[in-house]
Parts: C-alpha cells; sequence; structure tokens
C-alpha cells in the first residue's frame, strides 16, 4: 500500500519530532500542534532559535552547491527534515541535472512529503531512517533501486546538518563512523551545529531540551568537528564554504 501524505499527517500528530520543530521555525506549515508547542519552548530559551534555522539552512544550500561544482554528484542528507525552498536536489541538480540525492528521515510526514516533492526527479528519494543507525542506513543502500541512487564506491557528500546535536558525546563517532569511513576518495562530509560559542555566550545554557518532544539539543564548539572527523584522512582540506551560527 502506498502511504499518502494525508495518511502520514493524521498518523504522526500525537509528539513532536524534531523535523517538524525545524520546519516550524523555518515557516513552514508541515507542522502540528505539538511541534509548535515544542517550538515555542524552544524559542523562549534560545530566542534566536528562529534565525539559527535559517543560517543553517542557507549554509546547507551553499555547502551543497560548492561540492556539487567541485564535481560531487550524489548526495547523502541524513535527519534530511520536511522539505523547504533550496533543497538538496533543487541545489545539486541546479548544477548538473545527473545529480543524485537520497533524503534520509525518521519522521513518515517528513518522507512521505519528500517523496511527492520528489515525483518525477530521477536519482532522488527519500526513505525512512534512523541516522543514529549508520548499519540500518548502510543495509538500505544495497536494496532494491536505492542502489542506483547512492553507490558508496563513487565520491559522495555526507550531510549531517544541525542533526549531531541529538546525539550525545559518547556516541558521535559511532553514529558517524560507519559510513564515514566507506566514503571513497573525492568524498565530502557536511557538518553543521547548534553552537556553544553562540549559544551560551548569551543563554549560558550547555543544552537545550523541549518538554514537548523530549528532544535534547547538546551545544558544542570544535570537539565535534573533532570527534566526528576522527580518522578522516590527512589528505583531506577544508573546501570555502563559511560557517553557519547553526
Amino acid at each position: 500500500m502506498v502511504e499518502t501524505y494525508k495518511d502520514a499527517r493524521s498518523a504522526g500528530g500525537g509528539r513532536a519530532i524534531v523535523a517538524r520543530i525545524y520546519d516550524y521555525l523555518l515557516g513552514g506549515d508541515q507542522n502540528f500542534p505539538a511541534d509548535r508547542e515544542a517550538a515555542r519552548q524552544l524559542l523562549q530559551a534560545v530566542p534566536d532559535a528562529a534565525d539559527i534555522a535559517w543560517s543553517n539552512r542557507l549554509f546547507l544550500r551553499r555547502a551543497v552547491r560548492v561540492l556539487a561544482e567541485a564535481g560531487i554528484r550524489q548526495f547523502l542528507d541524513l535527519g534530511s527534515g520536511i522539505p523547504t525552498q533550496g533543497n538538496v536536489h533543487e541545489i545539486a541538480q541546479a548544477v548538473d541535472p545527473t545529480s543524485r540525492v537520497l533524503y534520509v528521515d525518521i519522521d513518515p510526514v517528513a518522507v512521505v512529503a519528500s517523496n511527492e516533492l520528489l515525483m518525477g526527479i530521477p536519482g532522488c528519494r527519500a526513505i525512512e531512517g534512523d541516522f543514529t543507525r549508520p548499519d540500518l542506513v548502510i543495509d538500505a543502500l544495497h536494496e532494491g533501486d536505492l542502489a542506483s541512487v547512492i553507490d558508496l564506491d563513487q565520491p559522495t557528500a555526507l550531510l549531517y546538518c544541525a542533526v549531531l546535536q541529538q546525539v550525545p558525546d559518547d556516541r558521535v563517532d559511532e553514529v558517524v563512523a560507519p559510513i564515514r569511513d566507506r566514503l571513497v576518495p573525492g568524498s565530502a562530509m557536511v557538518l553543521s551545529h547548534l553552537s556553544a560559542a553562540a549559544v551560551t555566550d548569551t543563554y549560558e545554557e550547555s543544552s537545550v531540551s523541549t518538554a514537548k518532544s523530549g528532544a535534547i539539543f547538546i551545544l558544542r564548539s570544535g570537539r565535534l568537528r573533532r570527534g566526528a572527523g576522527r580518522g578522516w584522512p590527512a589528505r583531506s582540506r577544508s573546501l570555502g564554504v563559511g560557517s553557519s551560527a547553526a
């Protein structure tokens, strides 16, 4: 049976989900009362949260454009969230229409909405999956036609945009390493994260939580990049994408 967007929305409205909180902060309408209440709690704790969300989105667009212009033609977006303007496939395919994108998100509403948006667009799919279970993501890449979307034996852009702040310090490497270590030369990894420096100087918090979703956003500084990049080849280099407040 093919799940419709209406089915997914009716099934997903009970508990706040990070993807839909993010959608609300970006001014979207793919969210429920629980998501909006959780977003309001987040805004009370961090009044700049909406601006940070937009900054992160603009960073993602810049990063994808730079990598597409550098020749990467496949993008694996983990924790991709609800579709909005300037999605990864739109940016990448504007550079090269043969670019392929796989979106992975745990929220069925995000996945169904993404696949409806992607109808008729070759080489692009969205699947339901938990980015904190990279073993299951890797298994999925070998199933059916997904192997024709993302082939880890080819240069790939691995995107972790504003999602690793949900992962405890002692799990960052186990979440990132299995896919990161499969990337071949010519690949890239994109990270954005809620900045400890940007938030703690103002709000004096090391983490932010929302009771409605149970989500805890962990604030970090440079140690995230050191942890997520552990084992990254010494020959790797940083591209001039710039930084984001997220």
